[in-house]
């Protein structure tokens, strides 16, 4: 119906209107001299008159509604249009704002470890394997990359190792992954032990600090850091902190969880150390 009155609205009203005209013309060139019987249809045909003009008027005002309606809907898309406009350009700057972010930080970075070597990679796509913790990045030999490679963030957290490698990609096991294991220094007086995966542990973004000497005082808070022992990972990289210190009936720590610095949930970019200067 809406779309009928659309195309012949028009047509229409000004059907109705020229009845409502042919009336009127002939009343008039009578120069007003109503017969009894003029007058007796006069009667029957001004209600039809009232009627007829009501009908102009209504299709007139039907016929502004949806034209209305039509420019409310245009207005509307391009509303929805500037607002999706809006909404990708705020992305956009959001991206391009965390983007220079990690730049300052690498420079950070590269200027605090200057005998490190770096190289930036994109995180490509995480492994659905349940057994594991771990994800490809997008470069891999052609850029010197080789297994074994320490990975971190732009703010020296450790995210893991390169434990496969291709020509332009590689695979990361990251430090909850259940196959991974580094040495660390927990705590103001350094005490070494190691930071290990475990299955159970993996679930909840934790692993596992064992290897502790007899009598180690550790708590929970302390910060675990790379002990570079192996010549594997260097020195000084920050691992994480102690959630909670498992002790026996003695008091004696068996082990302690650590949750790692390193936020794997929203990782977009890591830093490959390809070589670095091992102290001994």
């Amino acid at each position: 119906m809406r779309e009928y009155l659309k195309k012949n609205g028009i047509r229409v009203a000004v059907l109705v209107a020229a009845v409502a005209l042919m009336i009127a013309l002939g009343a008039a060139a009578r120069g007003g001299r109503i017969s009894l019987a003029h007058n007796a249809a006069g009667v029957l045909i001004s209600p039809v008159q009232k009627v007829v003009s009501s009908a102009v008027n209504w299709f007139g005002t039907i016929y502004n509604r949806l034209y209305d309606y039509d420019n409310i809907v245009a207005e509307n898309e391009t509303l929805r249009t500037q607002l999706a406009e809006a909404q990708q350009a705020a992305r956009d700057g959001i991206e391009a704002s965390e983007e220079n972010a990690r730049l300052r930080e690498q420079l950070g970075l590269r200027s605090k470890y200057t005998d490190y070597v770096f190289e930036s990679a994109k995180v490509v796509l995480w492994s659905s394997d349940n057994w594991a913790h771990s994800f490809t990045i997008s470069k891999g030999t052609s850029s010197d990359i080789q297994l074994g490679d320490a990975v971190v963030t732009e703010y020296n957290a450790v995210v893991g190792q390169i434990t496969e490698v291709g020509d332009n990609w590689a695979t990361v096991s990251t430090i909850i992954d259940v196959d991974t294991s580094l040495g660390a220094f927990v705590g103001d007086t350094g005490s070494s032990g190691l930071v290990q995966g475990e299955y159970a542990l993996m679930r909840q973004r934790q692993a596992k600090l064992t290897n502790l000497a007899d009598g180690v005082q550790i708590y929970v808070g302390d910060e675990v850091l790379t002990s570079g022992a192996g010549g594997v990972f260097p020195q000084g990289l920050v691992i994480g902190r102690l959630t909670a210190v498992q002790t026996d009936a003695d008091g004696q720590v068996l082990y302690g969880l650590v949750e790692p610095e390193c936020p794997f949930d929203s990782l977009v970019q890591v830093y490959v150390i390809k070589d670095f200067e091992v102290v001994e």
